[in-house]
């Protein structure tokens, strides 16, 4: 964190409630407050929305920062082990594009087990904003946090047209089991501890949906990538009264498919199991794989035009609801 830099205070008024006040679209919110040429607002909006702002104690920071400075600006842009394909690739190429039409540069920074990169980044080139598909964390959360600056991913409150994915996926995920008469469900990990950020991202929807319904407390374990110890956990599960297993993802479904092989059960008539993001391979899995495809170009139409207008740009649309993910029904479930 640079020296002499004001602390932010931990909740902020946004470039929304300056629209609900001033009873205009954040549309016109940005063109006022960024000078944007070229657009026909009537002095007397533009005098509400600038009375609304300074009323609230707002000011579009990222781009008066970027103006303050003189120079183009820099969104840090964060490639993580929480992937979803090649959706975070897309996601940065698209948003690269987008943001090089306002001068913006976009830093590509990938999560290292000790993120000293993304800090030193943070520390060297005081970015407008930081971007990623899924939160930060461990190290570059907190730097980022330290330093007060927006953090703007998959599922957080600026992208609202997406909502949280987590919770979405969960809803999609826990609503086919039970629609199928399951109501005692299990969670299975993978070992690989880099990837269990992800794993308890998807925990915590599938928690939220079978709390929604009343269901019991979700039985969670991890399999080994190898599957030496699925046939074990998928064995206690079903003696602990499980009928069916969300993964965290379609590779560790394959892994719990294999354990029910080697423990004697069926799938899915003894256990139903369920992946997320839909790999090919799921297709000719044994039994193929229920699972929950994601839309990445809806993904990034989407993400791209929020992640824009929060930085204080204009976009050309505002962003609407729109369904970036599929459930996938086959034989495992």
């Amino acid at each position: 964190m640079s020296q002499g830099r004001p602390s932010r205070p931990t909740v902020r008024p946004t470039k929304a409630d300056v629209a609900r006040l001033a009873n205009v679209s954040t549309a016109t919110v940005s063109y006022v407050l960024n000078n944007v040429p070229g657009q026909r607002i009537s002095e007397q909006t533009q005098e509400a929305v600038r009375r609304a702002a300074a009323e609230l104690g707002y000011r579009p920071n990222l781009a008066a920062r970027n103006l303050a400075s003189g120079g183009s600006g820099v969104v840090l842009y964060i490639v993580g082990r929480l992937s979803l394909g090649n959706l975070p690739i897309e996601v940065g190429s698209r948003l690269t594009t987008a943001l090089a039409r306002h001068g913006i540069v976009l830093s590509l920074q990938f999560e290292t087990d000790d993120d000293r990169n993304v800090v030193d980044a943070i520390a060297d080139l005081n970015p407008m904003a930081i971007t990623s598909t899924f939160p930060l964390t461990g190290n570059a959360l907190a730097a980022a946090t330290a330093a007060g600056i927006p953090q703007i991913h998959l599922g957080s409150s600026q992208l609202h047209a997406i909502g949280a994915l987590d919770r979405s996926i969960g809803e999609m995920r826990v609503e086919h089991l039970a629609s199928r008469g399951h109501t005692r469900l299990a969670f299975a990990y993978t070992t690989d501890e880099q990837l269990r950020p992800l794993g308890d991202y998807w925990l915590a929807g599938l928690h939220a949906a079978a709390q929604k319904r009343g269901l019991p407390e979700i039985a969670v374990a991890s399999v080994a990538s190898d599957g030496s110890n699925a046939a074990d956990v998928v064995t206690r599960w079903a003696e602990a009264g499980v009928t069916a297993i969300c993964a965290q993802s379609d590779e560790t479904a394959f892994v719990v498919l294999h354990g029910l092989r080697n423990a004697g059960l069926r799938c899915p008539r003894d256990m139903a199991v369920m992946g997320v993001n839909a790999i090919e391979l799921g297709a000719v899995s044994a039994p193929p794989l229920t699972s929950v495809s994601f839309d990445a170009k809806a993904i990034v139409d989407v993400a791209v035009a929020a992640m824009m207008s929060e930085l204080g740009y204009p976009t050309e649309s505002e962003p609407s609801d729109i369904d970036v993910a599929t459930l996938i029904v086959r034989d495992s479930t």
